[in-house]
């Protein structure tokens, strides 16, 4: 079964798509980037003073990638090409996955179904520069749902 996103053509194209939507919801900032070390993709925005962080992982993208599309000696390539061919469909993918979130978090918003705070609150900046989910959890604030 294809994954969702593998046949995704056009990360510039979904970064315009959330740029887009985030003006019209009143945005003020906007800038998205990659952290080549982690092989995350983020994009921040400003909605009324509060800076929000979406990372999306590539190689988590990339690692699910290879576990549905296996490397082979059949494949026409090398290991190393099909696992770099796995991370290239990824840094396309998750900016896709990013837009569909948005326009659902925003959609959710706009509708009454959520506020801004329950879409986005662990995702907004602190004053020391982490997220409010990053906080939670190195705090270990969060309860452990493992033992449940």
């Amino acid at each position: 079964m294809p994954l969702p996103y593998e046949n995704s053509t056009s990360g510039k194209r979904a970064i315009d798509e959330i740029q887009k939507i985030l003006r019209a919801f009143g945005c003020s900032k906007f800038a998205t980037g990659s952290d080549f070390e982690t092989g995350e993709i983020f994009i921040q925005f400003d909605h009324r003073g509060r800076m929000i962080s979406l990372k999306a992982s590539a190689k988590g993208y990339a690692a699910a990638w290879l576990k549905e599309n296996p490397y082979t000696p059949r494949k026409h390539c090398t290991k190393q090409e099909h696992e770099l061919k796995a991370l290239e469909i990824g840094e396309i993918a998750v900016y896709s996955v990013l837009r569909d979130w948005v326009k659902g978090q925003v959609t959710a918003i706009e509708i009454g179904v959520l506020s801004f705070e329950a879409a986005f609150l662990s995702h907004m900046m602190l004053p020391n520069g982490k997220r409010v989910i990053e906080e939670l959890q190195e705090k270990r604030l969060l309860p452990n749902l493992s033992n449940v």
